[in-house]
């Protein structure tokens, strides 16, 4: 179903006035990589850090979350038009949401389909608080435990299959949900090399919403993460945080999926009942600045294409230019030279630069709708 263009204006427009990012919220945010990580982290944290303009994050009960969710996860943007009964708020679920179309099943806030400890055995039954990064990795803590940032309201049988199943994408599901949520096998390829066990993949409408979830988290709680249990998609360190497949995957994530009007009012409404914002919504391109030296890909689009150059830095022969547009490839060195031409298509994208030597060089994509160059590295 179209999303109700007018409605979301309407209502962005109230959120903004209501909770748009306070003068100066970020002013102290001048660095760049981890001492930059550690600048937000005292932006959005509960201590005071002397900061100029100092915003400390008020911790919610468990059960605050529900009415939280009430301003911050109605479904407005997909299958609704007209105002909004408050006896009658659907949930936005991001676990069975369907973006175009009408939904298999709804829920409503304050209604019997919340859970009360019965039921779950299949979808629709009802919903509860999923902790995208597992309740189980912080051992139940507050204030993670009840932080709305990266507790969403889910269905509950989904949110109890997925468990603690990292994030990631899988090409031969065991499971697949009506929405087209899948658990599954890492394919284990690209960007999300490096990763064999199972895990558990969204939609493509809601992937950039979890990564930013992800970065949100490991900045939050930079001091706590040397303390929790292990978690797959984490790596142990106050400084990456995110374990390097985990990392790829979801910074390929962020910038297929950029940040959404819902997100943005998601993201006003929190700020409003935990006093602290998710910077990475606020400013996406704070994610590069923080992990640019880890980060092996170029993204980019021009007009109606999508491209992704992986390694990049080159490390061994071969890049992949993945897109959905068939490409005319051109690879020229510091002197201007061409010194490789190929095609790519969406099937085909594997360039072998085995010719190359190691240093810069400038590679040229033309589709039938521009063209662009970029930067090329090879080790």
């Amino acid at each position: 179903m179209k999303k109700n263009y007018i409605l979301i204006a309407l209502l962005s427009a109230f959120n903004i006035a209501l909770a748009q990012i306070p003068a100066g919220y970020y002013d102290s945010a001048t660095g760049t990589g981890y001492a930059l990580k550690t600048q937000l982290k005292e932006i959005i944290d509960n201590n005071n850090d002397g900061l100029s303009t100092e915003y400390q994050s008020i911790e919610l009960s468990y059960g605050d979350l529900y009415d939280t969710y009430e301003l911050s996860d109605v479904d407005i943007y997909y299958d609704h038009s007209g105002p909004i009964p408050t006896n009658n708020k659907p949930i936005l679920d991001m676990y069975s949401e369907i973006p175009s179309g009408a939904d298999s099943y709804e829920y409503i806030y304050g209604s019997s389909q919340q859970d009360d400890g019965t039921l779950g055995t299949s979808e629709g039954q009802r919903f509860n608080r999923e902790h995208t990064i597992p309740n189980s990795v912080f051992n139940g803590s507050f204030p993670e435990r009840s932080d709305a940032h990266f507790v969403i309201p889910a269905d509950k049988y989904i949110n109890g299959q997925r468990n603690t199943t990292p994030y990631g994408e899988t090409n031969s599901p065991t499971k697949t949900f009506t929405n087209g949520t899948k658990i599954g096998p890492s394919r284990n390829a690209d960007y999300t090399s490096g990763y064999v066990g199972n895990v558990f993949e969204p939609i493509d409408e809601f992937k950039g919403d979890i990564a930013r979830i992800f970065f949100y988290f490991v900045t939050r709680y930079e001091d706590n993460l040397t303390s929790y249990d292990a978690f797959d998609m984490f790596d142990g360190s106050t400084n990456q945080a995110l374990d390097q497949t985990f990392l790829n995957t979801l910074y390929q994530w962020h910038i297929q999926d950029p940040v959404s009007q819902r997100e943005i009012d998601r993201n006003n409404a929190i700020f409003t009942q935990h006093n602290n914002r998710n910077p990475y919504i606020d400013n996406p391109s704070f994610v590069l600045e923080v992990w640019q030296n880890l980060l092996s890909t170029t993204n980019f689009n021009t007009g109606q294409v999508n491209v992704t150059i992986y390694p990049n830095p080159v490390t061994k022969n071969v890049i992949t230019v993945a897109s959905n547009k068939n490409l005319d490839v051109a690879i020229y060195n510091v002197l201007g030279q061409n010194i490789l031409s190929t095609k790519t298509t969406p099937t085909l994208n594997k360039i072998n630069l085995e010719s190359l030597n190691a240093g810069v060089y400038i590679i040229k994509l033309k589709s039938n709708t521009g063209t662009i160059t970029k930067k090329l590295i090879k080790k």
